[in-house]
Order: C-alpha cells, then structure tokens, then sequence
C-alpha cells in the first residue's frame, strides 16, 4: 500500500451480485470492504440495493425493514468503526409506517453514527420495449429532498441509480457545494450498454464534480440481469475505474484540488444565467436540502 499525497483520500467502490438471502449480501459486502480499507481506502461505497434484491415487490415488501431494526443497516454501523473509515451503505429498502418502502441511502461515519438519509427522488417507472417492465413507485415512495454529507475531504453529493437521468439535481447538488456525487446504481444490462458510462461522464463534466459509482452486477433473483461495470470519474469527465463485470472493488487516490481546476477551466457553474420561456426550463431548484 503506497502513501497517499497530502490533502487526497482513496476511494473504493464495491461491486456485487446481490441475492435473495440478506445475510449473506451483507457479508459479502464487509468482506469487500475490509479488503478496500487493507488497501488503503479512506471512503467505501456500496451499491444500490446492496442488502437484497428480491424477484418482485412482494417478496421485497416481505423483507424490508424498519430502520430502527434494519439488520443491514445495524451491520455497516458496526462495520464503519471496526474499519475507521467513512462508509457509504449504497442503498436499502426502508418499511416506512404507510406501508410503502424507501430506497434510501445511508452514509456513516467511522464512529458508526449516520452522518447523512437521503431517499431516492427519481422512481425508476419504465417499459423498455424488451419484455422489461419496471414501477418502482408501486413499491417505494419517492424522497424529495436532495441531500449532501460534509466528509473530511470536501461535501459529497447524495443520488441513486435513476437519478442520473435528470442532470438538474446534479446541478443543483454542485451548485450547492457538492465536489463528489455518489451515485450507486442496479442499472438494467439493456440500458446500462447504451447510456451507463456516457451520462456518467456527463454529470462529472457538467457539474465538475467526482463521480462514484458502485454497481450491481450478474444475474439476480427473479432472472434480472444488472450491467456492473463500477465506474469512478473525474471532474473531467475521465474513467479513472472500471469495475468490468465480475464482482470485486475498484479504487482511485482522489485529490479534491481537481474539482476547482475543472470549474476553472470550464466555469459553467458559475457563470450560470437564470431564463424564462417554455415549461421546464431551468435548474430543478425547487428541490430543499434537508
């Protein structure tokens, strides 16, 4: 493990093949983690989902927990200290008391506290024209605040999977002081072969912020098939990591001097002009951090 330049952190990015049996995603995913932090990582992501991927929403309603009990939840609380890093827990699904679930996620600090909630805005309610239908609103209740974590190294931006599609929260996470944008998805084979890396790329660019992106990967229960391919970016819009499609970690020395020589060079967050005209238009700047 070589030393890190001062002011840069690493971070790691977990990749997995979640399954039906929780207990053993979560040990899946501590054992990818304890191999990160021997390798020298300072912030783990995980991806969506990560905790349980069930084969319709039935058997995921069944499953899911309350926090207050969520025995996923409960072990990355333990894990973040036991490895002193931060820990960001990709997301669970939440009971909530009106009988829908939240896609939340959960980022934890290394003494095992929640540093930062943030439920998924942006539903993924789609027909893919390939026999794949989704509707996650008939599961889970959409979030709708957008949310960001002050870590050690500068303020981490909060989005899961769908998000990606609507570049005004990233704006708007950027625009309010976000240098990374976590961003842990499932995302469909289908369209992950088509758009995964090239909006990725496009939010890093547009907002000047690191992406990082933990992913899903491999065949699930109920015969659904994830796209992997893990990615870090830079603020250039550079892949500095590609998890590829097996599960594993993938990992990059982060310097967060580059997020302000990106918006110098390009400086479209700054010089952002307000507009009126057809409906839509404009940043989505009714969203609140909460």
């Amino acid at each position: 493990m070589t030393a890190k330049p001062p002011g840069t952190f690493k971070v790691a990015c977990v990749q997995v093949n979640t399954s039906n049996d929780m207990a053993e995603n979560i040990a899946n995913a501590s054992a990818f983690a304890r191999a990160a932090v021997k390798d020298g990582a300072d912030l783990i992501v995980l991806p969506e989902n990560v905790s349980m991927m069930e084969k319709d929403r039935d058997h995921t309603r069944a499953k899911a927990m309350p926090e207050e009990r969520h025995a996923a939840l409960t072990a990355f609380r333990k894990l973040a200290p036991e490895l002193g890093v931060w820990l960001h827990a990709g997301s669970l699904a939440v009971a909530l008391t009106n009988g829908k679930l939240a896609n939340r996620t959960y980022v934890i600090d290394p003494q095992g506290q929640i540093a930062a909630r943030y439920d998924k805005i942006h539903m993924f309610d789609v027909d893919l024209g390939n026999g794949e239908r989704y509707a996650e609103s008939a599961t889970f209740q959409a979030g709708g605040d957008a949310e960001s974590v002050t870590l050690p190294w500068g303020i981490l931006g909060l989005t899961i999977c769908y998000d990606m599609r609507f570049p005004g929260l990233y704006r708007h996470l950027a625009r309010a002081g976000a240098d990374f944008i976590a961003v842990p998805s499932a995302f469909t084979r289908p369209t992950g072969e088509a758009h995964w890396h090239v909006l990725l790329r496009a939010r890093a660019i547009e907002t000047g912020c690191f992406i990082f992106a933990p992913a899903q990967t491999g065949i699930h229960a109920g015969g659904r098939k994830t796209y992997g391919h893990s990615l870090i970016v830079n603020p250039w819009g550079e892949v500095l990591a590609d998890g590829g499609v097996e599960p594993g970690v993938i990992a990059a020395v982060i310097n967060p001097a580059e997020v302000q020589a990106a918006r110098a060079k390009i400086p479209s967050l700054s010089a952002h002009s307000p507009y009126s005209g057809a409906e839509g238009g404009g940043d989505n700047e009714e969203l609140q951090f909460g």
